[in-house]
């Protein structure tokens, strides 16, 4: 298979101005979003601590044997006293994840994101289409397995090419999911992630939870929860251990 020798033009006129037009694109992106879901809409905080209350709790009965005895009925009695108990805390209507979703103002900010997320990115990807589509803009420095050919080398129909060779098009995808560490770097927290924002969509229905149950359900794990201390038995534990070591090395000691 022949080199191909790249225009040392192509790299002044077709990657480095798509690159730095994608970084600008992002940086107008993260600014007109904040823009269209305002100020940031401000979190709740009481909110934030009930949902973090079940994750606490869940972490108590994973880590409980670890803990002395009057350090678990402590924090056990914080999550599960009847009457202070944070699990049996009255929750609010509208506490439930499954209730947010029919929350105006939650939709709104949902669809300002989308809006904000697709527009760009279609605009964007009609004017790389148009503008470099056919063009060889790098080359990968190792090889690489013929399975990088449809990541690397989209627009570019040539089975015989080099998997090495990236196009145009391709480096465009490459800079929309890579440029996030960027981003976070010069806008921080105003940064928008494509990655972070396509994760949290797929994660919709994962998130929907009934808080009321999971309490519920946090209480009677807890109550049903055997509590024993293992750290006192670890002395005895590590020293069975270390006497069959040393029957291990006396043994074969004998036999050598």
């Amino acid at each position: 298979m022949e080199e191909l020798v790249l225009d040392r033009e192509i790299c002044y006129w077709v990657l480095i101005p798509l690159s730095l037009s994608m970084f600008l694109i992002g940086v107008l992106r993260s600014r007109v979003q904040r823009l269209l879901t305002g100020e940031g809409t401000k979190t709740d905080v009481e909110k934030l601590k009930r949902m973090q209350v079940a994750a606490r709790a869940k972490a108590l009965r994973s880590n409980a044997h670890w803990l002395e005895p009057q350090v678990f009925a402590a924090r056990k009695a914080y999550f599960n006293d009847k009457e202070d108990g944070v699990l049996f805390e009255k929750l609010p209507e509208g506490a439930s994840q499954m209730q947010l979703l029919s929350d105006p103002d939650a939709m709104n900010n949902m669809m300002k994101k989308n809006l904000g997320m697709m527009v760009p990115q279609m605009l964007t990807f009609a004017w790389v289409n148009f503008f470099f589509s056919g063009f060889i803009a790098a080359k990968i420095p190792f090889p690489l397995t013929p399975r990088f050919r449809v990541m690397l080398q989209r627009g570019i129909d040539l089975q015989n090419l080099d998997v090495r060779y990236v196009s145009s098009l391709s480096w465009y995808f490459i800079n929309m999911f890579g440029l996030g560490a960027i981003f976070n770097i010069f806008l921080g927290d105003v940064a928008v992630d494509d990655t972070q924002l396509m994760q949290q969509q797929m994660s919709m229905q994962s998130q929907q939870v009934d808080l009321a149950k999971t309490y519920k359900g946090e209480r009677d794990g807890l109550e049903l929860l055997e509590h024993k201390w293992i750290l006192p038995l670890m002395q005895t534990l590590a020293c069975s251990v270390l006497k069959d070591q040393i029957r291990a090395v006396e043994v074969e000691g004998a036999r050598s």
